[in-house]
């Protein structure tokens, strides 16, 4: 938190609330506001307020940031310093266990395959929640990774467009946005395609039914007594 965000009213700040989950590091620095001298100079007096009220602000933003049940847990510790550590220590866990959560986050990812009644940006997007979840703890997870994994789980309907991609780039060098974007296009046309057969496709019956009816109207005479077809 840096000095500029001081202009800012705190009650005007929206801050997500940390329940537990997701720990990230955001507070690591500590440092002590020491008493001003006898005759302080104008630099001095501000500084001094700067990095007091920084320090208070840091400590109701973890203040505000937490759900009530972590609250009362923090509510006797002194400093933002003292809060972030003991959030650390509590939640974000100890390295043996953030790598068996990470492994079982990359095993999750090479499990997903798409189904046929998924569209490409629900798919990409349900890749990417995953990955997210594995940066968050820290560890590298490359686009490239997220590329290999479509290219090879996409349905066969969408081997055209891979084909294509194949033959006019270097797919080693291609780009996520580039790739889902691809294969987005060919999705919508064939959406296209389809809607645009049913709509031919009930223009013909509701023709085969008009000339159905005219035919039965001159295949059969009219009845001798009620003179109707």
């Amino acid at each position: 938190m840096d000095a500029s965000s001081a202009e800012i009213p705190f009650n005007a700040i929206a801050l997500p609330v940390f329940n537990g989950e997701n720990y990230q590091e955001a507070v690591e620095e500590d440092y002590q506001v020491l008493p001003l001298s006898e005759n302080p100079t104008v630099a001095q007096m501000k500084s001094f307020k700067e990095r007091k009220a920084r320090k208070s602000k840091a400590k109701n933003c973890l203040f505000a940031a937490v759900s009530s049940s972590i609250f009362t847990k923090i509510m006797s510790l002194e400093t933002a310093f003292d809060i972030w550590n003991y959030l650390k220590k509590e939640y974000e866990g100890n390295q043996k266990i953030k790598g068996m959560q990470v492994l079982n986050l990359v095993r999750e990812f090479e499990m997903q395959r798409m189904k046929e009644s998924e569209t490409v940006k629900e798919y990409s997007d349900r890749l990417l929640n995953i990955v997210n979840k594995v940066r968050l703890f820290g560890s590298d997870f490359d686009d490239t990774r997220i590329i290999q994994k479509i290219l090879v789980t996409v349905p066969e309907r969408f081997e055209a467009t891979i084909t294509s991609l194949e033959n006019t780039k270097d797919l080693s060098k291609i780009g996520l946005a580039e790739l889902i974007h691809a294969l987005q296009a060919q999705e919508q046309r064939r959406l296209l395609r389809s809607e645009g057969f049913v709509e031919g496709a009930l223009a013909a019956t509701v023709q085969n039914k008009k000339e159905g009816s005219s035919s039965s109207k001159s295949d059969f005479p009219p009845c001798k007594h009620c003179n109707r077809n």
